[in-house]
């Protein structure tokens, strides 16, 4: 049993802490749905069906939602639930009895004597959203109504619609199915129902209000257009249902398809690495990042707006698909992976609207090696690697050794370097107009960390692969770096390490990413000085939800990650908390203290936050970021891909030390 994540009309009916709930359906090839648990959309990015139009990529915003009325004998009991300037209507959250996950969002009203199901789901594999609705009670003698208008925005995710005469009204019909193509180069959207009537008056509805949008400083205005209504008389028929698709069903079979992705939804927290409800939730919350790339698979690194990010699935992959067994996929994702690194660089991002990769980063490309060391140990599959990986590997190596874009290469004391002016090139990336906030240019320390492991990881695997002289030559690379790093790193007074060493100094910031040197599988650090900087790391940086990004005791630390972009972004790596460094500090704490049992019963107290977490704002799942300071407001995502698979990840092989036969050193 995964957690039970249920609401009552205590919560439905408090507007403020209802629609701080969201829920999540996703589609597997980068398509979701999303709103809060009243329906009412706060989000730009809220709606019943946002298509992948380029899986998995190119998201459009097709249908926003739905407006339900149910009329019994002439009375109307409207079930929605909009913002406008002031004033929030219809008011439908008045008649919701309860809201659900079991496993999809399942809505309960109760009005008029009656009570009115309504049960949301997407098909997997396809841009199709299906809504039931059922009516339960005594209807006898009664006249029974619903009416279902659908509200369209058809436009990008990141953007707002606005009425226009460009829309094109027409809905073509025919028995059970209503087509619309509102506007030339986006898709035809079918709606498959069994409604007894179709009134095709169109019309626009006017100044719907986004409240995220607006805290965020954002667009939050839209105009949505109703292209027709549907009425069902649920006395004939007590069961409605409407399909939203971009294919043309041939059949409106609502609940064989609910069988189905229920059965779908089993055989994923079957996965599940411990019998326990934490672990159950998060594995089913990793299913909803796994997407289609073409004939490979890739991670959406958060919904509800990023989408696939090399340097997101490199650290997400262990959590995603190692610990839950879906190594299939695993290789699905290092091999679409490979075949898009560019002169030794993994590409940080795939552009929405399906443009060529951008390459710039500077530890994508390194975690990847981590990723396959994680893979190997789970698998022991040299044969893929040595086949499919291995070269690619060699080349990077190369390619850094020697000097790739933006300044990344191989230093003459061995150490990598990597920056160059204007360019983000490390995880900590926001870059404000031309104002990079966090520039790390020189030599940063989790890059040292990555680059050092790396090296082991080639000499391990060129030696198991037959290649000694290579391994040789990774094994005497690696011994530069790890007597150089100690010599330029070590920051006695402070007892840790400098977060980067640049040709003017090093920088003394208190930051997490130092814990790599101590958390990754071949540590720069051990003994006194790896406990020194747990324990630094523990006293400045932890929180309930994760490490902060920058000690509070620093003159540029930010504590609260709201406001316009450039509040925001100003704030992102500034001491905003980010959840998936939890992994590697918990990984890194019990490492340092021996891998005890004591340890590791202390690592799952950590965790107790991210469990209380997972009922509140994306439900099921894990937010991007928190606030630095205290209450640690989520803020972000609502669903982020390493956040997920970093807690699982170290739940399961720190907290509960399952782990799988390690990779034996040649």
């Amino acid at each position: 049993m995964t957690l039970p994540i249920q609401f009552d009309s205590r919560v439905t009916g408090d507007v403020a802490e209802a629609s701080a709930r969201e829920w999540l359906e996703t589609n597997g090839i980068g398509g979701f749905a999303s709103s809060s648990i009243i329906g009412l959309n706060t989000r730009r990015y809220h709606g019943l069906l946002v298509a992948a139009t380029k899986p998995p990529v190119a998201r459009v915003v097709l249908l926003s939602k739905l407006e339900e009325t149910l009329i019994l004998d002439g009375e109307r009991f409207e079930l929605g639930a909009n913002q406008y300037a002031g004033a929030i209507h219809p008011q439908g959250y008045c008649y919701l009895n309860s809201f659900r996950l079991d496993p999809f969002p399942i809505f309960t009203y109760r009005a008029g004597g009656l009570d009115i199901e309504k049960r949301v789901f997407l098909v997997h594999g396809e841009n199709t959203v299906v809504i039931q609705y059922e009516i339960r009670g005594d209807r006898r003698g009664r006249n029974c109504l619903l009416e279902v208008r659908p509200l369209i925005a058809f436009r990008d995710f990141h953007n707002t619609t606005h009425a226009n005469d460009a829309i094109r009204r027409e809905v073509d019909t025919s028995a059970g199915v209503a087509s619309i193509t509102p506007y030339h180069g986006l898709p035809t959207l079918h709606f498959l129902h069994n409604a007894e009537s179709i009134d095709c008056s169109g019309c626009w509805f006017y100044n719907f209000q986004y409240a995220r949008e607006r805290e965020r400083g954002l667009d939050y205005r839209e105009d949505l257009y109703s292209p027709f209504v549907l009425r069902f008389d649920l006395v004939r028929n007590p069961s409605a249902s409407v399909f939203a698709s971009t294919l043309r069903h041939e059949s409106n079979d609502a609940r064989a398809l609910e069988e189905r992705e229920i059965e779908r939804r089993k055989k994923i927290t079957a996965l599940a690495p411990a019998e326990d409800a934490f672990a159950k939730q998060l594995t089913a919350a990793t299913d909803q990042f796994l997407v289609a790339r073409g004939e490979h698979k890739s991670v959406i690194a958060g919904y509800p707006w990023f989408g696939d990010w090399g340097r997101d699935t490199m650290i997400s992959l262990p959590g995603l698909t190692l610990v839950t067994g879906r190594f299939e996929d695993a290789r699905g994702i290092l091999r679409a992976f490979a075949a898009s690194v560019d002169q030794g660089m993994l590409p940080n991002r795939f552009p929405e609207a399906g443009e060529t990769p951008e390459y710039n980063t500077a530890d994508a490309t390194l975690w990847m090696f981590h990723a396959i060391h994680e893979f190997l140990r789970y698998t022991h599959d040299h044969h893929f690697v040595r086949t499919e990986l291995y070269p690619v590997l060699t080349d990077i190596i190369s390619w850094h050794e020697r000097g790739t874009r933006h300044g990344i290469r191989l230093d003459s004391d061995g150490l990598l370097r990597a920056g160059a002016p204007g360019i983000q090139l490390t995880w900590m990336d926001v870059k404000i107009g031309d104002w990079v906030v966090t520039p790390r240019i020189g030599k940063p320390v989790e890059i040292q960390a990555l680059w050092y492991n790396a090296l082991r990881v080639m000499e391990d695997l060129s030696a198991a692969l037959g290649d000694a002289s290579a391994s040789c030559s990774y094994a005497a690379l690696a011994e530069r770096v790890q007597k150089r790093f100690l010599e330029v790193f070590w920051n006695e007074a402070a007892g840790c390490l400098y977060d980067v060493v640049t040709d003017s100094g090093p920088d003394r910031s208190i930051r997490p990413n130092q814990i790599f040197a101590v958390s990754l599988p071949y540590p720069l650090l051990a003994g006194e000085k790896a406990l020194r900087v747990v324990e630094v790391v523990e006293w400045e940086l932890l929180t309930p939800y994760g490490l902060r990004t920058l000690s509070p005791h620093d003159p540029n630390y930010r504590g609260s990650y709201t406001g316009d972009p450039r509040s925001r972004d100003s704030a992102y790596h500034q001491g905003t908390v980010w959840p998936w460094l939890l992994g590697p500090f918990l990984t890194a704490y019990v490492k340092v203290h021996g891998g005890t049992e004591q340890a590791r019963h202390r690592v799952d107290p950590y965790l107790d936050s991210m469990r209380d977490h997972l009922l509140g704002t994306g439900l099921g799942q894990i937010s991007e970021v928190f606030d630095g300071d205290p209450p640690h407001r989520p803020g972000g995502c609502i669903a982020q891909a390493w956040s997920v698979a970093e807690v699982l990840r170290t739940y399961i092989e720190d907290a509960k030390n399952t782990q799988p036969a390690a990779l034996v050193r040649s």
